[in-house]
Order: structure tokens, then sequence, then C-alpha cells
């Protein structure tokens, strides 16, 4: 009797639900149709939306709920709390499933190399970023002694970590934040940040509504410097080619130009300031020095030779995520990706069978999230055009119950989707006993008590 596709995707965060639901979308070239199991290292599913975004955004956050029609479909599978490759490695989904689709993402720093990064008091935004979120993985305190902050960087992570250093415990008390963050925000004494980016207004990676968001705190006054206001014909053109960044422009115009007001925390933008060294004193950080930049007529910047000293006690380095090696596949440690052709992983020339990638680890971790549909589906293209051509390797075990009977037989503590919707409960609970809609449970071993774990 035919059986369906088994497809295993090992990243359950929105670059491997969206593989999943182009899979289904395409399961009518597939018969008999196609069977999914989303493998996820976290107790919890969506990834970057759980782990990755301010929790003050959620409009984003909004995303969930088109991810959640997804899982609710019969054809798939979550198994949680699974670690690639210590629970289940590649030969193990191979002898499963008739391909694997790896969709890990980027949740690590990009390194920084400027003298002084390494001072106590210097900081990976990533970092930051997961203790604000409630990852079970990382350290329940962080340290906000510093009175001035320097963040390195003018993409949307920059803005995010700005933000949540320059607003008040009480203005986030409202979203989901678990007590342990709500307790360090309240004890944080960043009174200025300052956001450094080396070249001008029209090259920041701000998106609009993020920027203009920083506005919208009655506790926060962003400052921007009309002597950073700044085009040269390269600047034009990117202005004239894109919405966003023109829009973007006339907001740091405008706030340039405008009087400073007497909110309590002054949020710094700066524009052609490169860093080129985190000062120290003890092995603490006590400052950061940049050298001024200016256009070159093409968009880029070059060094003027004119150096500044900034007093801050804490720089956090906001200049991009990298993704982690995965064992058994080729790496380029460059641009932190598997090598690929269309989704389909190359090592020595060759496709190796059977296996593929998509979202950051396909691509690096640029665009926003819902440009890693395209992703998912060249991806699933690709793979559904090795299985109409006989391309994929054939499973020794490929029955439904076969994985399951591996991970408990490993005594692997597994979570479901039913699980899931536990865990969502016992948080809204949580949430609501204080007015909100949502408290996140941060501990692992509490979060698989909720989940009601398998295995």
């Amino acid at each position: 009797m035919p059986r369906p596709l088994r497809i295993a995707i090992v990243g359950a965060g929105p670059a491997g639900i969206y593989a999943a639901d182009a899979l289904l979308k395409s399961e009518a070239a597939v018969e008999p149709g196609v069977s999914i199991d989303l493998f996820e290292r976290m107790p919890a599913p969506f990834g970057l939306i759980r782990y990755g975004v301010a929790p003050d955004h959620p409009r984003i956050k909004g995303i969930v709920t088109a991810l959640h029609q997804v899982l609710d479909k019969p054809q798939i599978r979550l198994f949680g709390n699974v670690d690639y490759p210590s629970d289940i490695g590649l030969d193990d989904l191979h002898e499963f499933y008739d391909a694997v689709i790896f969709s890990t993402g980027a949740d690590a720093d990009r390194a920084l190399d400027v003298p002084g990064i390494e001072l106590e008091g210097s900081y990976g935004a990533a970092d930051f970023v997961s203790w604000y979120d409630g990852h079970p993985d990382v350290p329940r305190t962080w340290p906000l002694e510093a009175e001035k902050v320097a963040v390195l960087g003018v993409g949307n992570v920059a803005l995010d970590v700005a933000r949540v250093l320059a607003k008040t415990a009480d203005e986030l008390l409202p979203t989901e934040i678990p007590p342990n963050v709500y307790d360090g925000l309240a004890a944080n004494k960043a009174l200025e940040v300052h956001v450094f980016g080396r070249r001008g207004p029209a090259q920041a990676k701000f998106s609009p509504m993020e920027l203009r968001e920083l506005d919208h705190s009655p506790n926060i006054e962003v400052i921007v410097d009309p002597e950073d206001i700044d085009y040269d014909d390269g600047s034009i053109a990117t202005r004239r080619a894109s919405k966003q960044a023109d829009m973007v422009a006339k907001t740091l115009e405008n706030w340039a130009i405008r009087d400073v007001g007497d909110r309590p925390h002054k949020l710094f933008l700066h524009f052609f300031e490169s860093p080129t060294e985190v000062l120290g004193e003890d092995g603490r950080v006590v400052g950061l020095r940049t050298e001024r930049t200016r256009l070159d007529g093409t968009g880029n910047v070059t060094g003027t030779g004119e150096f500044r000293t900034w007093d801050v006690q804490s720089v956090y380095r906001a200049v991009g995520y990298l993704s982690d090696e995965l064992p058994k596949l080729p790496f380029d440690f460059v641009t932190g990706t598997v090598p690929h052709e269309g989704g389909r992983v190359i090592e020595g020339g060759e496709h190796l069978p059977s296996t593929y990638v998509t979202g950051w680890i396909k691509r690096g971790p640029v665009g926003l999230i819902g440009h890693t549909k395209g992703d998912a589906n060249e991806t699933v293209a690709h793979l559904l055009d090795d299985h109409g051509n006989g391309r994929l390797l054939t499973p020794g075990a490929p029955g439904d119950d076969a994985v399951v009977d591996f991970l408990e037989a490993k005594g692997v503590a597994y979570t479901t989707w039913e699980g899931w919707h536990r865990l969502d409960a016992a948080e809204r609970a949580l949430g609501e006993a204080e007015g909100r809609e949502r408290v996140k449970i941060v501990d692992r071993e509490a979060m698989l008590r909720a989940s009601g774990e398998q295995g």
C-alpha cells in the first residue's frame, strides 16, 4: 500500500513551519500525500518569534496565529525538546524519513573585531535578547549597572536592544516578560543610550515602523544630531530606489530639526561614527572610541582621521547573527551558512542526498521573517523535483511509530503540539492573574512539566 512522503524538518521556527506549509500546499502533487515531523530543541515551537522578537512588538508576534494554523494540520507532528544531533542525528533521520530539511536559524552573535570588545561590560545583542525574551538556557539575571550605554549597529536588533534599555520596566510590564526580566529591568540604571552607525541615514537598516516606535515612549527622548543628516549621490539613489530607506531618512530628518524635550531617558542615534576601540580600565568598559567617517559618493564611507571618545560603561554589539555549525553537514564559516544550490545541500560539488536547508541557515541572517517564505518555496520545489525523479534516499523505517519508539528508547523527554497547547494555557493563566495576556515560563523543566512531556 502506498505511504505518504515522509519529511523531517529540524527547527520549528518560522522557516521550518513555512517549509511545512509549502509541503502541504504541494500535497496534491504527491501521492498519497505528505507526512511531516518537526524537531525543535526548545520545549516550545516558534523559534525567533518566541525568543528573538522584543516583547513590546505584539504585531510581529501576531505571526504566531498564522503559524498555529499550519501546525494544527493533521499531517504535521511536533517533537519539541529534541536536540540535533545529541538526541537524533542525520543518519537516524535518513532512516525514518525520505528527506530532511534543516531550518535551524541563527541565534549567536557575529564577532566584531575591535580592541577591547572582550572587556567585562561588552555584550552581544543576541545574548541580551535571549535574556529579556526568557530563553530557558541563559542566565536569569543581567548586569544593568551602566548609566550610559553604547549599541553598535543600525538594524532592527540594535533598535530593539536600545529601546528595551531605554524603557522603564513598568512600560514593559503589560507584555509577556517573566518576573526575573521585570526585576532586572526595574534595577536598570541606564539614562543614556547611544546607537552608532558608521554610515549615514540612507544606509540605516531600520524598518520605518520600528524606528518610529522609538518615539512613542513617554520616557524616551530620541535625539539626532543635524550634522549627521548628509547624503551623497549613492545615498540619494538608495532613497529613490527604496521607499523604506526614504521613510527612514525622512523620520531621522524630522527628529534632527526639532527641539530636544525633557523626557527622562535620552536615546541618541549617531551616524558617521565607526567604532575603533572599546576602552577599558581594570578589565571593565569605561568608554568607546569612534572615528568620524564621510561619504565617498557611492553611499560608502571613508575615515576622516578624526576620533572621539564617548563616556559609556557598557557596549552592546548588534552587528548581525551567526548560525551554529551543524554536525554531518558542510558549513561555510565566513557566511555562517550551509553550502547549497536552491536549498539542496552541496558537499564536494555534489548534492547531499535527501538533505536540504531553508531560512537563515540557508541564506544568512538577513531580511524580515516573511522573507523566509520564498526560501521555503524554493527548497520544497527542489525537494519535490528530486522525489519525482527518484533521487531521494529510501528510508529503512518509514512508519509513523518508528521515530517515536526511537526517542522513547533513548529516554528523550519530548514535547508535542498538544503539549504546546497545555504550556500556552499555563502561560495565559499566569498572565490572567496579573491582568496580562501571558507571562512566559522560563525554566526548561517547568516548561516540560506544563507541557506534559512524553518519552
